[in-house]
């Protein structure tokens, strides 16, 4: 059962009670609007407060508070949900009941992430590690592409919301991270930490309030304005289906068809929008996969995948460049055959039993807990595991059929050879 402390206006404690495993997750979501302006700027931040600490200063002297604590690691990254992009950090240590003379880790590794988010070690971040982060920033956009299959997905989603937020980039752009100087990271830092929401979540079997208590030490004497999560506009598809083709050196092409689903995360569609996706291309046991890639051999991989946040589903296939026509057409074809109600009731209970075997082995993940439950918090629906397994379960074969009716071809991205000379 989840408890949250309210901090302060801005940050809460979440406290995930589990007992099975014996280390303890701490993990820190700092919500920011996504925004062009802004994006670079986040997806540089944690990389640079990890190192510029007045606890630790250096790698030398964080590498070693880490091992004092028993080998505990600490990392940081950037992801968005919808038109949120969050500042990650996450941190794991053994649980203080497995520590000679329950030694407080928790309490410790608290301390070392609240000084890097509020304990800069100067009036203004190193110019060599700034320089150095901006060159490993620009290293991740540029391996974005090396991975053809996520990199067509992204493009597709990136045509479908063309000129909304959401098509933004989570790592920011390379001129964007090129421009950014270490006096206006600097900047930016000082005016986010204090009006931004701050999540922490702890998952694990520990002492709450000693986290508890360190946060306050940290932050009650600091001031904070109000703030909110951002929350994602679901749009209606609005214009013709666009159809976009991108070359490269590659010796596979690479289909990826996107659709509005219209439905947004809290709608009461949305658990049958889940089994639809699974009928549809979520599994060994999906339409697209048995028929594009077994039946018809069209491709390589066929499946889809839902955008909760933004109400959008893709739909990836890696294909040989002369199939391409025969596998959009056989895509398309599957989903007429699910609007139509043809569905076997083996596609359905594999489907039910995939998407509750999924939920339930979160329990045995603590990140998987945090991001589950952080989900829910942005959402607003703040539903458990058990709710959503209770309404997959409630699900029928007519919803998914009517669900099916719902989808709008939005936009089909084909990523193709270089075109010979």
């Amino acid at each position: 059962m989840l408890e949250t402390i309210n901090i302060n206006k801005n940050i809460r404690l979440n406290y995930i009670p589990l007992k099975k495993l014996k280390t303890t997750v701490l993990s820190v979501y700092i919500h920011r609007s996504l925004n062009e302006n802004d994006a670079s700027m986040n997806a540089l931040l944690p990389y640079v407060l990890k190192r510029s600490s007045k606890l630790c200063p250096d790698m030398e002297s964080f590498s070693k508070y880490l091992e004092k604590l028993y080998g505990a690691s600490l990392g940081c990254s950037v992801f968005k949900r919808g038109d949120d992009q969050i500042i990650y950090f996450d941190a794991e240590t053994i649980s203080d009941r497995y520590t000679p003379g329950n030694e407080p880790l928790l309490a410790k590794l608290t301390e070392l992430i609240l000084s890097i988010l509020f304990e800069p070690s100067s009036d203004c971040f190193d110019a060599e590690i700034v320089a150095q982060e901006k060159n490993n920033a620009v290293n991740r956009i540029n391996a974005l592409v090396n991975d053809k299959r996520s990199y067509a997905s992204i493009r597709c989603q990136e045509e479908m919301c063309s000129g909304e937020t959401f098509a933004i980039s989570k790592l920011g752009t390379i001129k964007g991270i090129q421009s950014v100087t270490p006096e206006t990271l600097y900047d930016y830092y000082k005016s986010i930490i204090t009006s931004s929401v701050i999540d922490f979540y702890v998952c694990g079997d520990a002492d709450i309030n000693s986290a508890a208590d360190k946060i306050h030490e940290y932050t009650d004497k600091l001031a904070f304005t109000d703030a909110s999560v951002t929350k994602t506009e679901i749009l209606v598809k609005s214009n013709d289906v666009k159809r976009v083709t991108d070359r490269m050196d590659v010796t596979q092409g690479k289909l990826a068809i996107g659709f509005r689903t219209n439905i947004t995360p809290d709608s009461k569609d949305y658990p049958a929008l889940t089994v639809f996706n699974s009928v549809f291309g979520a599994g060994a046991h999906s339409k697209l996969f048995n028929n594009v890639r077994e039946k018809l051999s069209l491709a390589y991989y066929a499946s889809s995948q839902l955008e909760r946040y933004k109400g959008l589903l893709i739909v990836n296939a890696g294909i040989e460049f002369k199939n391409f026509q025969q596998a959009y057409d056989e895509s398309l074809a599957q989903l007429e055959e699910i609007r139509n109600g043809n569905i076997s009731d083996l596609e359905f209970e594999s489907s039910i039993k995939s998407i509750v075997n999924s939920y339930k082995s979160t329990y045995d993940d603590q990140r998987s807990l945090a991001i589950f439950s952080l989900g829910e918090s942005i959402i607003g629906t703040n539903e458990t595991i058990e709710d959503k397994i209770e309404k997959i379960n409630k699900v029928t074969i007519n919803q998914v059929a009517e669900i099916a009716k719902k989808l709008e071809l939005d936009t089909v991205y084909f990523l193709d050879r270089k075109e010979e000379a």
